[in-house]
């Protein structure tokens, strides 16, 4: 019998069972009919709800619902998600220990297929997943004391559950112990997953599932928040200097573990696996799939501060990235900044071209398609260095953004990327001398990407042809 055959056969077993779960459910207790009765506050991730400010256990009401829906997985990138809430990750849930969660599940009359939830938080058979299953335009009730504390991953359980899983249903549920967690000035959410295509990394167009690739453990996405740049530029999390800092860290996986680090910070505790154990002064902290971790430090210099899955190919090339933004005054005691520079010209060395050839990309047909691919060549190859706006890095990495080197010679540029560049050179009246390698792009690639810096930033606006490209190679 074929897995699709054996998975429809499944479906009416399971349904039954749900029908009698169900009536057996599971019924109060007589002193949790005292219970005061709330509805839970739910948040999209990087928000979190409000702490808990009761010194009592309460019945906490969740509604949460499934829903299946076409999202942005990264630019020129759609994906049919399946999702806790209308989002990836699901909606954060915060209770406190002692409470008894009435927790309802609908599934929309719209979705395809049957959800559960499986609460790592819960005490009891699937952790709620053999009470929870429920088809399309069903709802099921179900009913857990939260015993103990930590910070939980929930995730959709239901057969396949990897597939379930790796499109995208996985969330967190904080029981904060009795007395609360210390007080700190800001709280975000952040959830790592991966996500399987049929396509490669940038393959534009609505991708399908992979199950090769998720047999495989080889996603070509690893994201924060459901896609690649979920938490940059505008949506980065935002802090001021000596402020103390609180990520509720979760890895849905579902296969991989993350090294979860972020750049220029060192976490004043973790508390290890999200349990009771806390550590000091932290670099990097492992989260296994189906995991989680509680990070907290403070603030000291202004910045933005690059949290990463520290397998860092998964980082800056399938999208485990996040800013941290933090705005105020500097402090020379703690970060002097730059106070030298000088050139240094060791004997030996010489820059290497990197090895390998690009997939031919999808070849545009208008200039508005080619600026379109241009970007994402550009987000996958040149933004760490020259900065989603263009700007460079000042004395490291030269501007695009209204350079005269760049819009003086397009013949130049085009050889700049084919061939790499090494030694000092001056772009708007500022010496850089670096080494830029050689870049393994297809003439298209570079036609594209060039074409759209110099539609950005007050470039010059000029077309450069996959044909000018092939020209300079010969």
């Amino acid at each position: 019998m074929t897995y699709p055959e054996r998975f429809a056969v499944a479906i009416p077993v399971l349904t039954l069972l749900v029908l009698s779960w169900s009536i057996a459910g599971c019924q109060p207790t007589a002193n949790d009919a005292a219970l005061p009765i709330e509805t839970a506050v739910l948040t999209h991730a990087p928000e979190v709800p409000p702490a808990i400010k009761r010194n009592h256990p309460a019945r906490v009401v969740v509604n949460l619902e499934t829903q299946e829906l076409v999202q942005r997985l990264a630019d020129g990138v759609d994906y049919t998600f399946w999702t806790f809430g209308g989002k990836v990750p699901g909606e954060f849930i915060r209770v406190r220990q002692g409470d008894v969660v009435e927790f309802h599940l609908n599934n929309r009359p719209d979705s395809r297929m049957p959800h559960n939830i499986d609460l790592h938080a819960a005490t009891g058979p699937g952790g709620g997943a053999t009470s929870s299953l429920v088809i399309p335009g069903q709802s099921a009730t179900f009913a857990f004391k939260a015993l103990n504390p930590g910070l939980f991953v929930y995730h959709c359980a239901t057969a396949p559950v990897g597939m379930h899983i790796a499109n995208g249903m996985y969330g967190m549920i904080l029981v904060e112990p009795v007395g609360g967690l210390p007080p700190v000035d800001r709280e975000y959410y952040l959830m790592q997953g991966e996500v399987y295509t049929a396509g490669g990394y940038g393959a534009p167009g609505l991708q399908p599932f992979s199950w090769d690739k998720a047999l495989a453990e080889s996603p070509d996405y690893v994201v924060f928040n459901g896609a690649v740049g979920s938490l940059v530029g505008d949506k980065a999390l935002r802090a001021d200097v000596g402020e103390t800092v609180r990520l509720f860290v979760g890895n849905g996986g579902p296969n991989l573990t993350s090294s979860f680090h972020v750049i220029g910070e060192i976490f004043d505790r973790v508390y290890s696996e999200a349990g009771s154990v806390v550590s000091e002064n932290i670099q990097t902290t492992l989260i296994p799939a189906g995991g989680a971790a509680i990070v907290e430090f403070k603030t000291q210099v202004p910045g933005d501060y690059i949290a990463v899955d520290h397998a860092i190919f998964r980082a800056f090339n399938k999208g485990a990235l996040a800013i941290l933004s933090v705005a105020g005054s500097p402090d020379s005691s703690v970060y002097s900044g730059r106070i030298d520079e000088r050139v240094y010209m060791p004997e030996g060395g010489a820059a290497q071209s990197i090895p390998g050839t690009a997939p031919e990309p999808a070849r545009a047909t208008t200039l508005a398609e080619r600026i379109e691919f241009g970007e994402r060549v550009f987000a996958a190859n040149c933004v760490a260095c020259h900065q989603a706006n263009g700007q460079g890095i000042p004395g490291a990495f030269p501007p695009l953004a209204g350079s005269d080197f760049l819009n003086g010679d397009k013949g130049r540029a085009i050889q700049v990327l084919l061939n790499g560049l090494e030694g000092p050179i001056t772009v708007n009246g500022n010496t850089f001398d670096g080494v830029m390698p050689a870049l393994s792009l297809s003439d298209e690639d570079i036609a594209n990407v060039l074409t759209f810096v110099y539609s950005q930033w007050d470039n010059s606006g000029q077309t450069v042809l996959p044909s000018e490209v092939e020209a300079a190679r010969k």
